[in-house]
């Protein structure tokens, strides 16, 4: 059986990386259909109100909760229980190819001059790499001012930068560093992104903030742990240490990162038992999102209020346009 599938509303580039297609390439028969039978789509846009006679799981990455009344099913960071219609898959898994790079073999490295004692302690001393602080803990920014009270941290961002210019390549950049301020947009349980992966695939030190319940996935003994804005004097104390005695430094900086449960293997078994439930059922019963009651008002507000904001920015799109033809051809 050829399962129809098509996705929608996920973030700019998922298309050149859709790890969800790979997946189901791998173990199933799969097309992909513009009136299709299973629709996987995400938080960024509201296309998926549109479609109705499918099936519907939402893919969330972002701090959201999924709203179980527009989706049949959901995978996200929340540690939730839902009978059959949820799955954990952390945004961090979903980074695959940075996942094995962590996980090789620590001999693989062994002959890469970049990996020897010497150059790692000798690096420079912190990195903070950030677009904006629009809609993020005002708490990043606050640790980075007073790790700065210590030695300067260089900003590579587009946010608070302090060396010139935004960096191009974050991964090389942050790469000439021993710590890096890896926090997380809120501190949410379940929610760990690539922020914790990035540093640790360059071996550099990830200062970490985010996920309280990290510990259930990660060593934490691998990364200095952040927990809160109470917790900022610790953390810096730990970090000036380890900034002047190199021995504990590289002794951190090599400890395991992943719980040994957590690996690639298991994720993929997970995601597979959570597909099959899905799948080897007919449609009909594979179907969880109620039609009727309250639940069909709510879907019904949501497509009217996405058909005023789309219209809003057709206007607003027609407006800029007209000003810019105005503003060519008008005499100078």
């Amino acid at each position: 059986m050829t399962l129809k599938i098509n996705f929608c509303d996920f973030w700019p580039g998922f298309e050149s990386n859709n790890l969800f297609l790979k997946f189901l390439e791998k173990h199933y028969t799969v097309s992909i259909a513009t009136k299709p039978d299973y629709l996987f789509y995400s938080v960024y846009g509201n296309k998926h109100l549109k479609y109705d006679n499918c099936i519907k799981i939402l893919y969330t990455g972002e701090n959201l909760v999924p709203d179980f009344n527009l989706c049949d099913y959901a995978i996200g960071f929340h540690y939730l229980n839902f009978g059959d219609r949820y799955l954990r898959f952390p945004l961090y898994v979903y980074y695959q190819k940075y996942y094995r790079e962590i996980l090789k073999d620590k001999n693989d490295h062994k002959n890469d001059s970049f990996f020897s004692f010497d150059k790692l302690v000798n690096r420079k001393f912190c990195n903070f790499v950030y677009s904006n602080n629009v809609n993020s803990d005002p708490a990043r920014d606050v640790f980075f001012h007073q790790l700065c009270k210590y030695r300067k941290v260089d900003s590579g961002g587009k946010h608070l930068n302090n060396i010139g210019a935004p960096v191009s390549d974050k991964l090389q950049f942050i790469k000439d560093y021993k710590f890096t301020i890896a926090f997380e947009n809120s501190s949410v349980p379940g929610y760990t992104t690539e922020k914790l992966l990035e540093p640790i695939l360059v071996k550099s030190l990830p200062i970490y903030y985010g996920n309280p319940l990290v510990h259930l996935d990660f060593n934490i003994d691998s990364f200095i742990n952040v927990k809160g804005i109470n917790d900022f004097e610790r953390a810096i104390e730990e970090i000036i240490l380890l900034d002047q005695n190199d021995d504990l430094y590289i002794e951190k900086l090599n400890q395991e990162k992943f719980k040994a449960e957590n690996n690639l293997e298991l994720w993929e078994e997970r995601l597979l038992i959570f597909t099959d439930g899905i799948f080897n059922q007919p449609s009909a019963r594979a179907r969880r999102r109620s039609e009727f009651g309250f639940t069909r008002f709510h879907v019904q507000e949501l497509m009217k209020q996405t058909e005023l904001l789309e219209k809003a920015k057709r206007k607003l799109h027609f407006k800029a346009r007209i000003k810019e033809i105005i503003g060519k051809y008008s005499p100078k």
